[in-house]
């Protein structure tokens, strides 16, 4: 089905078409809401100066060749197009919708688009600065999924380096299956603390572990043998996680920079014999256009340090290059912090430069911002350390225990086991998707877990609060299929809300912006409360009944499609 917002683009464009001339075939209608009608058309103010002709004398034009089918029109102020739907039209559009399986979300053109989140080190903590790449990241790629695109999850996870030398001793030291090496299933920071310290220490520590690095670097057996045995207890902590999170990540995604390692020569060689990097202070470096430093000097992207070695850069080149030739990317995504910005934008443009990344490739650095505390400094713990994100989320589920133990003391234990985990869980996903993905938030628990607001409980309560109205009738909502009607306010600008589901979700797949799709959500729920304090439904009669149960039947299975978009769990009850 198509959106009622979608056709009238489709008729405005051709409208513009007939009235203005072939000329005119790319002018875009401008539709924007509005106060005085559903939509309203901008079209003729912004075309009025490249037409020569008055707007409002543009505005009849577009009017009269107008497809006006299921509308009402009207020209109002300077140039305005204000149009009203039939009540009938958007009754069919709903009922349209209600038996759509896909509730109006039209399938995209199917693209390739690998896209690169989470990324957390081995044998190293995932701290609060994670959740953000790893909620928002996931949040993308369930929407993209859903649009028809062939989506690659690619967690590329820091498993490489200097580093590694030190982790395999001190694992070899303590013996693969100690208590100590379990740490890096439970408590990774504590195993690489005691690395370091070891290493700080003892000065035969530190050669092997310098030796155990030329060691991994150049392939030798028994070396690569423990580093795999590392990532893999590292990959279980991961995993602990990641299972909380109900997030979608697997050992299948993983990606580290360990795979482009073997690559790494050959980005280099083949950029220098381009004449594209060049040696500088002793590195070689590319020097994309447009970068400068405070001395307006040009910045160097280093991409093999003075020392012979490799940094991120390097990896980065080889990364891009293989999502392009191998994974044959159309459109490639960056979920990384913002700090990150300036690398990415360097990355992107020597890849360019090389030819590797074709300039038809979109390559997007989704920016994301901060998880602040109360002082609105970097969340941290009151030792000042990153606060682990596995506490923070335990911190949530204990929270949300309390209010449903103080709530629903008639649950079973398992069953409030299980939603306070889901209203916890969501909680700090919902409220996190809720803000632009480049904007900084203030972490506050209590607001988090309020039932009313913009906040994931909020959505969860007005799903169970439907699913309660079924109850109560003894009716399945999934089988609710009686034609819609839109009589009242309240159902009218209910059914609006609805039929915008696909225009939001289509939306937030081309802006890779989860926060419009809960904003969208927030309305939805608020057009609903509106709905049901005005609208009785089990206590209407006949045809209305029936109409506004399949309305209620919809909006549910609107919210919980878009929640699961956002990997939000909508529970039975709370």
């Amino acid at each position: 089905m198509t959106a009622p917002i979608d056709q009238i683009v489709a008729r405005a464009t051709a409208a513009i078409r007939t009235a203005l001339g072939e000329d005119f075939a790319d002018a875009d209608p401008v539709v924007r809401p509005s106060q005085f009608a559903d939509v309203q058309l901008n079209a003729p103010l912004a075309l009025a100066k490249r037409a020569g002709r008055p707007p409002r004398e543009i505005a009849q034009a577009i009017v009269d060749a107008l497809d006006q089918a299921g509308i009402s029109v009207e020209v109002s102020g300077p140039g305005f197009i204000n149009i009203t739907f039939d009540d009938g039209f958007l009754a069919a559009a709903a009922t349209s919708q209600l038996g759509d399986a896909r509730l109006g979300v039209a399938t995209q053109p199917a693209q390739t688009i690998p896209v690169d989140y989470s990324a957390p080190n081995v044998a190293k903590e995932m701290h609060v600065g994670h959740l953000r790449t790893t909620v928002v990241g996931d949040a993308i790629v369930r929407t993209l999924e859903h649009l028809g695109h062939r989506v690659l999850r690619e967690n590329h996870i820091g498993d490489w380096g200097t580093p590694f030398g030190m982790l395999i001793e001190r694992l070899i030291d303590v013996g693969e299956d100690s208590p100590e090496a379990a740490l890096l299933e439970t408590d990774p920071n504590a195993f690489y603390q005691a690395a370091n310290a070891a290493f700080e220490a003892d000065a035969d520590v530190a050669d092997r572990a310098r030796r155990r690095v030329v060691a991994m670097q150049a392939g030798d057996p028994e070396t690569l043998r423990v580093w795999q045995r590392l990532s893999d207890r590292s990959n279980v902590y991961f995993n602990r996680i990641y299972r909380m999170l109900d997030v979608t990540l697997t050992d299948d995604h993983l990606m580290g920079e360990s795979f482009y390692n073997d690559q790494l020569a050959q980005v280099c060689d083949d950029l220098e014999a381009a004449g594209i990097a060049v040696v500088s202070d002793g590195a070689l470096c590319v020097f994309p256009p447009g970068f400068t430093g405070r001395d307006d000097k040009p910045l160097p992207l280093i991409i093999r340090k003075s020392d012979g070695g490799y940094g991120y850069a390097t990896t980065d080149l080889a990364t891009i290059r293989h999502r392009i030739d191998v994974s044959h990317a159309e459109r490639i995504v960056y979920v990384v912090g913002v700090t990150q910005a300036m690398h990415f934008q360097m990355v992107f443009a020597a890849c360019r430069m090389a030819g590797w990344l074709p300039d038809d490739v979109p390559a997007i650095h989704v920016q994301i911002g901060s998880v602040l505390g109360e002082d609105r400094k970097l969340l941290k713990t009151r030792s000042g350390s990153s606060l682990k994100l596995v506490a923070l989320l335990e911190e949530a589920v204990d929270a949300a225990r309390a209010v449903i133990d103080e709530r629903r003391p008639d649950m079973d234990e398992a069953t409030r086991a299980q939603v306070a985990g889901q209203i916890g869980i969501g909680a700090v996903k919902y409220a996190d998707l809720s803000v632009a993905h480049d904007s900084d938030y203030i972490f506050d628990l209590d607001r988090m877990l309020a039932l009313s607001g913009n906040t994931g409980p909020y959505m969860q309560y007005a799903a169970a609060r439907i699913r309660s109205i079924f109850r109560n009738a003894g009716l399945d909502p999934a089988m609710q299929s009686a034609p819609i009607l839109v009589g009242e306010a309240a159902e009218r600008a209910l059914a609006l809300k609805l039929l915008d589901f696909g225009a939001v979700v289509a939306r937030v797949g081309d802006d890779l912006a989860p926060h419009l799709l809960c904003a969208y959500l927030f309305e939805l729920s608020q057009a609903f409360s509106t709905f049901y304090e005005t609208c009785p439904v089990l206590k209407a009669e006949g045809d209305v009944r029936a109409s506004r149960l399949s309305l209620c039947a919809l909006t549910l299975r609107v919210i919980v499609q878009g929640l699961d978009l956002l990997g939000v769990a909508a529970p039975q009850e709370i």
